[in-house]
């Protein structure tokens, strides 16, 4: 199974700011779509950052209150790990787990195409493993 699985599910719509964007802002749009974390787009939609609830919260650690008021450009994560749609699930999860990081925009043509979550993975996988264990299943019954 690859990201296209996933992205097929899940669909492709994803949350962007633009780096001058207040995390204040920022932070509303993620709790408004119930969402962990919103990719920081430049001028040509090109993917500059991406800034995660945990960023959030350390910024708001280090700096109080007055962080909300400051554009999301100073707390994003700049160098931004991406996949394509042909990664390997199996490859996405030793990444996310090896960058500590729980969000991996898609990137086609050196475009913004969907967002994997961990936790997407995760279902999926799940799921994955659900239906080999019913073909299994199926298998010894009939014999």
């Amino acid at each position: 199974m690859n990201v296209t699985t996933i992205l097929k599910a899940k669909g492709r719509s994803v949350t962007t700011a633009r780096p001058e964007t207040s995390l204040l802002d920022v932070s509303q749009k993620l709790a408004a779509k119930r969402i962990g974390a919103v990719v920081v787009v430049g001028d040509n939609g090109d993917v500059v950052g991406i800034i995660s609830e945990r960023d959030i919260i350390r910024a708001i650690g280090d700096r109080g209150a007055a962080a909300l008021a400051a554009p999301v450009a100073e707390f994003m994560t700049r160098n931004v790990v991406s996949c394509t749609e042909f990664t390997p699930v199996d490859e996405l999860m030793e990444t996310m787990t090896n960058g500590r990081f729980r969000h991996m925009p898609v990137i086609a043509e050196n475009a913004l195409v969907g967002i994997i979550s961990i936790g997407d993975v995760v279902h999926h996988h799940v799921a994955e493993v659900e239906l080999e264990v019913s073909v299994m299943k199926n298998y010894l019954a009939t014999g």
